[in-house]
């Protein structure tokens, strides 16, 4: 333990047992001006703290300051009625305040009890209780505004965290200050019981046991009551100022001496309305012009010299912004800004504002939120934060979808209007603006609030605009999400990985492989929208196998096979029969065939009237099953299985290719197809 810890354990201690040990009447003159100065020192910290957390001790600290004026108070007590003598400090304040009239001791201390008690104390009470209702209950909404800019690309994740962990500071804070001023309000009560006891039980003491007379016994107890009650009153008053500042000070840039000269000051023509009633004052009234002009005048001249500073002000900072602009412009660094790409970008026209503004009851934002969170559940990827931004070039309804800088996609809103799908059939009932669906290129059309209900009682699949962007952004992260993870991607998920599993990491990177490596291989299980999630599983394949080939390609299918289990519940949509296409033999022996090796890795060499021969076969058979209503699924051998996927990507990206290895045991095969040449 330090010194400075064993310090304040000892002075806690030592406060405790001040309660019940007698001190000497010199050392308690001594802890009488601690207290005083402790208390001053208070203030003065209160009154130059730019913000409420840099004080945030405040609270334990007003309980320990509490307790240590109430065990001087006992202490002094004690003296009082058992010898009738307190120090000089509590004989001085006695007869300072007093000034040989008990009764004006008496009425200085009564008004400053009740200034204390009545005032400052409830004041400071009222504010922490209301400051504390107020600070929990505003804590969603500045959490949903954190994600909001984080999503916005204000800020990043770090800002993101040290922000919300001042708001839970806060919160904490403002909750213990509600609290801890219930301190200062019992610390009045227990003054003025005490002063009580001290003016009754000394004046009966210092006859029954002092021998006093009745006028040495007044005398002598009101002066020593006097001034123990101010000696502990005044640093209490000192404490309740500190807390009400603490409380009461709002969202500032400056100390309370900044805040108090720039915003008190900061109307100077307001002043000369000051100064002219003042004048006006000493004319029609018999206070007197003498008394009233210097004042008058003095005020009109510091409004005059504010003016003139303001002035000169605002001269300097408009000088500096241009100064700054034409910095800009000049600087290399201007240029090398605009060269910042975003990974995602989401850019709309002006009359699609209303999805994105709060205030409007837009919440894009927060379904983008949602949107990051599902993408990490099904593919294990943490999608980049998306940049929103409205684009006077567009029409008022577009909206455009880039990535890296080129658009992939487009569509237009009706904001008024709900997007409806057909259930295969027409009804002729339901009228609309014809249109596309932007996500699966589905026929739809645009149909107002009056035809919602009988569109759904139809059998339409009905959704609002915000559903259609949603998953618009959704369907275009997962198709183009191999191509948002790089190298600074992949290292921040192996740093995750390695938080659980160090070994596991510590083996594969980069003895074996490096971040390059399992960059490709995450680039290529996401471009057939195989999650990435079960990383342990993609470490331990890749480490197993990693020693005997660097192809990506080749661990891509390895990695596949670790992941068997995986891709069968995907595919066999937890059921336990997968209906596939499955390949022929005279289409394996062909494309078995043709695979070439090179110094750079294997490939398909097919000349171009088989590899056409092959997509008309290899159509026929996906037409058929999405006629009959079933998810196209080729099912191949595991050596050819890569390369048939190149062929099938081309045209049919969004038809799996599978091959017999990847499939668990359990499941039941049914083929449903073939493709021959």
């Amino acid at each position: 333990m330090k010194a400075r810890d064993l310090t304040i354990l000892i002075g806690i201690i030592g406060i405790v047992l001040m309660m019940v040990i007698p001190i000497p009447t010199p050392l308690l003159s001594v802890l009488l001006m601690i207290n005083i100065s402790i208390a001053l020192m208070i203030l003065l910290i209160s009154m130059n703290t730019q913000d409420a957390l840099q004080f945030s001790i405040f609270p334990s600290l007003l309980l320990v300051t509490t307790l240590f004026r109430l065990a001087l108070n006992i202490s002094t007590t004690r003296n009082i009625l058992s010898k009738a003598e307190a120090g000089s400090v509590v004989e001085t304040f006695g007869n300072w305040v007093a000034g040989g009239q008990i009764a004006i001791g008496f009425v200085v201390f009564l008004i400053l009890v009740v200034v204390q008690f009545i005032v400052i104390t409830k004041g400071s009470e009222r504010v922490a209780e209301v400051a504390a209702r107020f600070t929990l209950d505003a804590m969603p909404g500045k959490q949903m505004s954190i994600d909001a800019d984080l999503n916005a690309g204000l800020i990043n994740e770090q800002q993101a965290r040290e922000r919300r962990q001042k708001i839970e500071r806060e919160a904490d804070f403002y909750g213990s200050m509600d609290g801890a001023s219930k301190f200062v309000k019992g610390d009045a009560i227990a003054s003025i019981i005490i002063l009580f006891i001290n003016l009754i039980g000394g004046f009966i003491i210092g006859m029954a046991v002092h021998g006093l007379s009745f006028s040495e016994s007044l005398s002598t107890f009101s002066i020593l009551t006097i001034g123990d009650g101010l000696v502990s009153q005044i640093p209490a008053l000192l404490i309740s100022t500190a807390t009400g500042l603490i409380v009461t000070r709002a969202a500032s840039e400056g100390n309370m001496a900044h805040d108090v000269t720039t915003q008190l000051f900061r109307y100077p023509k307001l002043l000369y309305i000051v100064a002219a009633t003042i004048t006006l004052l000493g004319i029609g009234t018999p206070i007197g012009i003498f008394a009233t002009l210097p004042f008058a005048a003095i005020i009109a001249f510091a409004a005059y010299r504010m003016q003139q500073n303001q002035t000169k002000q605002m001269q300097a900072e408009e000088q500096l912004v241009e100064e700054q602009e034409i910095e800009e412009v000049r600087s290399p660094e201007s240029v090398i800004s605009l060269l910042q790409v975003d990974p995602i970008e989401f850019e709309f026209g002006y009359g699609l504002i209303p999805l994105a503004d709060t205030q409007q009851g837009g919440d894009l934002l927060d379904r983008i939120i949602m949107i990051r969170r599902q993408c990490a559940l099904e593919l294990g990827l943490v999608v980049p934060v998306i940049r929103i931004r409205d684009n006077i070039q567009l029409k008022p309804n577009e909206y455009i979808i880039k990535i890296k800088g080129n658009t992939i996609a487009r569509g237009e809103l009706l904001l008024n209007h709900y997007l409806a799908m057909s259930p295969g059939f027409e009804d002729e009932s339901i009228v609309g603006i014809e249109t596309i669906e932007p996500a699966f290129g589905l026929p739809a059309m645009w149909i107002d609030e009056s035809t919602k209900e009988r569109a759904e009682l139809t059998g339409y699949t009905v959704v609002d605009p915000p559903s259609v962007v949603a998953t618009h952004l959704t369907e275009l992260i997962k198709r183009h999400a191999h191509e948002l993870i790089g190298r600074q991607e992949t290292k921040a998920l192996i740093d995750n990985v390695r938080e659980s599993y160090p070994a596991l990491v510590d083996e594969l990177i980069p003895s074996i492989l490096n971040v390059g490596d399992i960059q490709k291989v995450f680039s290529k299980l996401l471009r057939e929208k195989i999650s990435i999630r079960d990383m342990v599983t993609i470490f331990e394949t890749l480490a197993d196998h990693g020693a005997y080939t660097k192809d990506p390609d080749i661990l891509t299918e390895y990695v596949r096979q670790g992941l068997s289990r995986q891709i069968t519940l995907q595919f066999s949509n937890q059921g336990d029969t997968l209906r596939v296409i499955t390949v022929g033999p005279s289409l394996e022996k062909k494309i078995a065939e043709s695979v070439q090796s090179s110094d750079q890795g294997s490939y398909l060499a097919l000349d171009p009237v088989a590899t056409q021969t092959i997509y008309q076969k290899l159509n026929e058979q996906v037409n058929r099953q999405i006629q009959s209503g079933h998810q196209p699924i080729v099912l191949a051998s595991p050596t050819i299985r890569m390369y048939l996927r190149q062929i099938v990507e081309r045209t049919m990206q969004d038809v799996p290719v599978l091959s017999y290895s990847e499939l668990e045991p359990s499941i039941e095969v049914q083929s449903i197809g073939v493709v021959n040449l």
